[in-house]
């Protein structure tokens, strides 16, 4: 992820570093008062060819329906597969500050939801909802490949809307394994009542690298307390990768093993490049050793099959010897012949 705290000019030479390191996926934000997620994810998709550009994301209280459609739509079209579009209630401090706090914030998500995802695809959008209106628009250049939109929620009634009507759900930094298993079961009531045909569970989660664990928490410990605040919780429940690279890989793998299938990784505090280097070559020497063993048992098959960072994608990655093209989340699209 890029720090919101990060100053935007640094944004393309990130994003073209993850893209070396062999990352998958890069998320922007959009906090009030920082910067705008739609522009800093063309500026990121515009400076790489591989990476998915995450949206995370964009309050639907401040966009309206057919000019998110317009402004996704365009990043989608130029750049097909690329991009992940996330939207939110925002946080409600904040829309009071620009008065834009809605009445029916359920309401307006899924109608959101809903009305762009009709854009996207090219139809004319009839919406006469309780909070979202779109009275017989098109778009003119809808994309080819249509983005996935994810919602950012937290509550388990927002959480029961995301699996109905949305492709996935991100939940914020501090969520560890616990609180992926309770959000899931939230989802997975939701998509029993919808019909989307898959649903993306990305995991945000703060990542501070240093070989000294006390001086590591110490780096930390406000961020900490700030997101332990607004999540309700103690400091200590707060879940991150804070501590030893070494110790990543099996953080990561504990996350997939209770149910996400993405996480995304937040460097905070001093040289987030350095940190981003540490964690990924770490990653890369676990997931070697992962796809190895895979190899050697020439498992044949998908998905979970090949252990909690392997999937099996006909989109990316390598055929060299794996039974079909293998991603792997965390994340190194190749293998040890490659």
């Amino acid at each position: 992820m890029f720090d919101r705290g990060r100053s935007p000019e640094e944004l393309t030479g990130f994003a073209a570093l993850l893209e070396e390191l062999g990352a998958d996926d890069l998320w922007v934000v959009e906090d009030l008062g920082w910067t705008g997620s739609i522009s800093s994810a063309a500026l990121a998709l515009a400076a790489t060819r591989t990476l998915r550009v995450g949206v995370g994301i964009a309050p639907v209280a401040l966009r309206n329906a057919a000019l998110l459609a317009m402004e996704v739509g365009n990043l989608a079209r130029v750049h097909p597969g690329r991009l992940a579009a996330g939207v939110g209630h925002g946080v409600p401090e904040w829309m009071r500050k620009v008065g834009a706090e809605p009445a029916r914030k359920l309401a307006m998500l899924e109608e959101t939801i809903v009305a762009v995802r009709g854009l996207l695809a090219g139809d004319e959008v009839e919406l006469h909802g309780r909070a979202v209106t779109v009275d017989g628009v098109r778009l003119v250049h809808p994309p080819a490949v249509l983005p996935p939109i994810v919602t950012g929620v937290v509550r388990p009634r927002s959480l029961e809307l995301s699996g109905r009507v949305a492709d996935g759900t991100i939940l914020a930094e501090g969520a560890g394994p616990a609180e992926v298993v309770d959000a899931l079961a939230h989802i997975d009531r939701g998509r029993s009542a919808g019909d989307r045909p898959a649903h993306e569970l990305i995991v945000f989660a703060f990542l501070h690298v240093d070989d000294d664990r006390d001086r590591a928490s110490e780096a930390v410990r406000e961020v900490m307390a700030g997101q332990a605040a607004w999540l309700g919780v103690e400091p200590s429940a707060v879940y991150g990768m804070v501590g030893p690279a070494s110790a990543i890989p099996a953080q990561v793998e504990a996350l997939h093993q209770a149910g996400a299938d993405t996480v995304v990784l937040r460097p905070i505090g001093t040289d987030p490049d350095a940190q981003t280097r540490a964690a990924m070559a770490a990653l890369a020497h676990w997931v070697l050793r992962v796809v190895t063993l895979v190899v050697g048992r020439r498992t044949e098959g998908s998905g979970r099959q090949y252990g909690c960072t392997v999937r099996v994608t006909a989109e990316r990655g390598c055929g060299c010897c794996l039974p079909d093209r293998a991603r792997v989340r965390g994340r190194i699209s190749t293998c040890w012949r490659c």
